[in-house]
C-alpha cells in the first residue's frame, strides 16, 4: 500500500496529459485516476478509468507501457516514468473484490438508456468485450457469439499465464457480463451461425473474430514435421514434447517472446530466437526480451532464414547474416542478406512467430477485404455491408490489446448512433 501511494505521489498531475493524449490508445484519464489513488479513493479511480476502458486489470499488466503511456510521461525525460500500468492494475485488483464495481459505474446510464435495439457481437476477445460493454451501457441488448466455451480470446489462449493470470481475465469478463450481456458459447461463424441469419435478428453486427493464423515465410522445408505456427501453439496448447530438444523461434514480437518463454518453461534444452533485424528494432516489449534472456533464451539478431533442412522431420536451419541499410521511402532500416555468410545450426523444432493473418473463411463472408485479407472498414468501423461493423485484428487494427479495445469502443459509439438514426426514421 505504501509503495503504491509513493508511486501515485510521483505523478506530476500534468495539465497537458501527454501520457493520455499522446501515449494511451484508449485516452484513459491518467493523471485524474492517479490523483484519486493518491487520495486512496479507489472507487473514484476505477470510475474514472471505466469512462474509457473495461480492461483495466488486463491493460495494466500487458500493455507495452514504455511504448505507450509511460513512454510519453514527462517524468521519463530525465528519470523513470510514472508506473502507470502498475497503478491501473492495482486499482482493478482493489475493486475486483467489489461484486458489482463496473455495474455501479454504469448504473445511471443503464437506467436511463433502456431500449429495444439488439446487436450481435461475434467474438469475445478484447474488441468484442469492449464493444459489448459500451453498447450495453447505452441500453442496447447485446448477445456475444463465441466459438469457444469461454470469453477472452487471445487474453486466454494467446498470452501465457505468467504474463496475464487467467483469474484476472475471468474477473474482467464477469464484471462485463454483469451489464446484462448474453453469451452463446460454442458458436462459430460460418459453421454454427451465419451472417444472413444474424442480419434478420439484429439491428447491427460487430465482427471481432481476430486474426490468429500464423504467417509463413514461403521457404523450402516449411512443410516438414516439426514446423509449427506460434499463434496456433499458444491458442490450442498442443505442444510437442520439448524435453532435451533444441527449438528455434522465428520473429521479434511479443508472440515470439511468449512462445520462446513458454517452450523454455516446458523443458526445452535450448531455445534460440532468430530475428533478421537488430534488438533495438524488435517490436516486443523490452521487458519481455530481458525476461527471456534471464531465463536462458539465446537471441540471434540480424540473422535471416534461408531454408529448413530435413528429410521428413526438421534437422537443421540454414541462416544468413544481415546488415541494416536505409532505403529510399522506408521509415526504418531494412535488413539485407550478406552474401556468402550462410551457416547452419541444428534444431529439432521451428516455430514461426512472424505475425498473423485472418482465417481463409473470412473471404467467404461477402464483405470487402484488402490485399492482406483483413475486412475493410470506413472511419465509422463500418464494412461494405452498412449493417455490419468490424474491429480488432480482423480489421487490421494495430496489434495491441489497447488498440483492439479502442476499436471496440469506437465501433460501439458508431453502432449506437446508426441504429438510433434508423429508429427515429422508422418512427
Amino acid at each position: 500500500m505504501e509503495e503504491i501511494k509513493e508511486k501515485s505521489n510521483y505523478c506530476l498531475n500534468c495539465k497537458t496529459n501527454p501520457c493520455a493524449i499522446k501515449g494511451c490508445p484508449l485516452g484513459n484519464h491518467i493523471p485524474q485516476f492517479i490523483e484519486q489513488i493518491r487520495k486512496e479513493n479507489y472507487q473514484k479511480a476505477y470510475e474514472i478509468l471505466s469512462e474509457t476502458t473495461v480492461l483495466q486489470g488486463v491493460c495494466g499488466r500487458i500493455c507495452p507501457h514504455k511504448k505507450q503511456c509511460q513512454g510519453s510521461c514527462i517524468r521519463g525525460i530525465k528519470a523513470e516514468p510514472v508506473s502507470i500500468g502498475e497503478l491501473e492494475a492495482y486499482t482493478f485488483d482493489v475493486m475486483a473484490k467489489e461484486e458489482k464495481s463496473l455495474l455501479n459505474c454504469y448504473e445511471k446510464e443503464l437506467k436511463n438508456n433502456k431500449n429495444n435495439k439488439k446487436v450481435a457481437v461475434i467474438g469475445g476477445g478484447p474488441a468484442g468485450l469492449t464493444a459489448s460493454a459500451f453498447l450495453a451501457k447505452k441500453g442496447i441488448q447485446v448477445t456475444i457469439y463465441e466459438k469457444y466455451h469461454y470469453l477472452g480470446g487471445l487474453l486466454v489462449h494467446g498470452i501465457p499465464e505468467f504474463r496475464l493470470p487467467k483469474e484476472i481475465v475471468q474477473k474482467t469478463v464477469d464484471k462485463i457480463l454483469q451489464l446484462g450481456i448474453k453469451v452463446k458459447y460454442n458458436h462459430q461463424l460460418g459453421k454454427d451461425i451465419f451472417i444472413p441469419d444474424l442480419e434478420k435478428q439484429y439491428d447491427a453486427i460487430f465482427l471481432s473474430i481476430g486474426a490468429n493464423q500464423s504467417c509463413k515465410m514461403g521457404i523450402q522445408g516449411e512443410e516438414l514435421e516439426g514446423v509449427f505456427g506460434g499463434n496456433e501453439l499458444l491458442e490450442y496448447n498442443l505442444h510437442p514434447k520439448y524435453e532435451g530438444k533444441r527449438v528455434a523461434v522465428i520473429g521479434g514480437g511479443n508472440v515470439a517472446m511468449d512462445c520462446a518463454r513458454t517452450i523454455k518453461k516446458l523443458g526445452a534444452k535450448e531455445v534460440k530466437v532468430i530475428y533478421r533485424r537488430a534488438r533495438q528494432q524488435m517490436p516486443a516489449e523490452d521487458k519481455e526480451v530481458q525476461d527471456a534472456i534471464k531465463e536462458g533464451i539465446e537471441f540471434l539478431f540480424q540473422n535471416n532464414i534461408v531454408k529448413i533442412i530435413g528429410t521428413e522431420k526438421v534437422e537443421k536451419l540454414e541462416l544468413m547474416k544481415t546488415r541494416l541499410v536505409q532505403k529510399e521511402k522506408e521509415s526504418r532500416l531494412v535488413p539485407v542478406n550478406i552474401e556468402n555468410s550462410n551457416y547452419k545450426i541444428a534444431t529439432d523444432y521451428v516455430i514461426m512467430a512472424l505475425g498473423s493473418q485472418v482465417e481463409p473463411y473470412v473471404k467467404k463472408l461477402g464483405l470487402k477485404t484488402n490485399k492482406w485479407g483483413n475486412i475493410e472498414i470506413n472511419e465509422n468501423y463500418q464494412t461494405s455491408n452498412p449493417k455490419i461493423y468490424a474491429g480488432g485484428d480482423l480489421a487490421g487494427i494495430k496489434s495491441t490489446v489497447a488498440w483492439a479495445a479502442y476499436s471496440g469502443r469506437e465501433a460501439a459509439k458508431y453502432i449506437e448512433m446508426s441504429i438510433a438514426k434508423i429508429g427515429k426514421a422508422s418512427s
